[in-house]
């Protein structure tokens, strides 16, 4: 059964998408844009442009995001804004995409073309508030469905989120939990997500043996630093809530560790990733696909590199559908492993294609 661990489904774009407005749901969509890996242009003639266009230099939260841009949803997958009275466009999503929308049925489509069984749908508020959303796409789709939450990350302590928490477990069903430290920013990192304060919260996820996907953002300085600093922390942190189960969402972060091809982790970060209780979400074409030609032969070496260092049994295969096709198609994205990265055993491609995170998530493939 092939289980591609990091797949989204969303309302359109252009409304609050289950947020109390279509402001705040956008400036989430605006913070999320000021480092993409997708492209940015501007209109008049498809020059290229920076994303530094959508911020202050030199800041990094959303205190520093341009009120004075016209920031918009357009249509065929850009996000718009103006600046001095020239348009620019960011290419978020695949160009074919006429309005933003990520439906179920959408999504099983093209799980069938690609030869996908199954989708874990990640979520985070760029796509709005998805918990009900994925939550009623698992119950309508259980054999090709497994939803994750998620919770105002820097806030996940006070009551409304800690009783959303356990709704979301005990209701709705829902299998894991999403958490994205980039959420930080919008309070101007004031807390750590280690803080004694959110332990409660943790605790619920602990006892109720909830499995987190967690996706590091090198927050606040989004450098080298600032990554191998919240790696010190999650150690430690780790070490008070030790059966929590653990993805590390599109994980590890090539720029940071890998030197001509070739991996090179700092002894602390390798043992953190080695931890029992870790996986390993391998999701690079999203990231590095506007960067490489597809079979992406780089990415299949890194994929080598990572199977020898922590075994295959470590790593779980994810898309980013439906993001991804911005750079390739939805096949392309599972094809890059499943047919060019020979060097990986039938077993080998079986755990990370599959059965790993099936094991975690307790996935059948009746």
């Amino acid at each position: 059964m092939i289980i591609d661990t990091h797949a989204h489904i969303f309302e359109k774009w252009s409304g609050a998408c289950g947020l109390s407005s279509r402001d705040l749901h956008w400036k989430y969509l605006h913070k999320n844009l000021t480092r993409p890996a997708a492209k940015v242009f501007r209109f008049r003639d498809g020059a290229p442009a920076e994303a530094q266009l959508l911020y202050e230099a030199g800041t990094t939260s959303w205190s520093g995001l341009r009120n004075d841009i016209d920031f918009r949803v357009g249509p065929y997958g850009k996000i718009e804004f103006t600046v001095d009275g020239e348009d620019y466009y960011v290419q978020y999503m695949p160009a074919s995409m006429a309005q933003i929308e990520s439906t179920p049925e959408g999504l099983i489509t093209q799980m069938n073309t690609a030869g996908v069984n199954h989708c874990i749908l990640q979520a985070g508020f760029t796509y709005g508030y998805m918990n009900d959303y994925n939550a009623l796409a698992q119950s309508q789709f259980p054999s090709r469905f497994t939803g994750l939450f998620h919770v105002d990350e820097a806030r996940a302590n006070e009551d409304y989120w800690m009783s959303e928490t356990r709704r979301a477990i005990e209701k709705l069903g829902l299998k894991g939990c999403y958490y994205s430290l980039e959420q930080f920013s919008r309070y101007d990192f004031d807390v750590w997500f280690d803080d004694v304060r959110f332990d409660d919260f943790w605790g619920l996820l602990e006892s109720s043996q909830t499995s987190v996907f967690i996706e590091f953002s090198a927050i606040p300085n989004y450098d080298k630093q600032s990554y191998l600093q919240v790696m010190q922390r999650m150690a430690g942190f780790m070490q008070r809530f030790p059966s929590i189960h653990w993805v590390f969402v599109m994980t590890p972060p090539i720029p940071f560790f890998s030197q001509d091809g070739q991996w090179d982790f700092p002894d602390d970060v390798a043992g953190l990733y080695s931890n029992e209780n870790v996986l390993l979400e391998v999701c690079y074409p999203i990231s590095w696909g506007g960067r490489m030609d597809y079979p992406y032969p780089e990415l299949q070496e890194l994929i080598r590199g990572l199977r020898n260092v922590f075994g295959a049994e470590k790593l779980v295969w994810g898309s980013d559908m439906p993001n991804v096709e911005r750079f390739c198609t939805y096949k392309q994205s599972l094809d890059y492993v499943r047919n060019y990265c020979s060097f990986l055993s039938a077993d080998e491609m079986d755990k990370m294609l599959g059965r790993n995170i099936a094991t975690v998530l307790n996935i059948s493939g009746d």
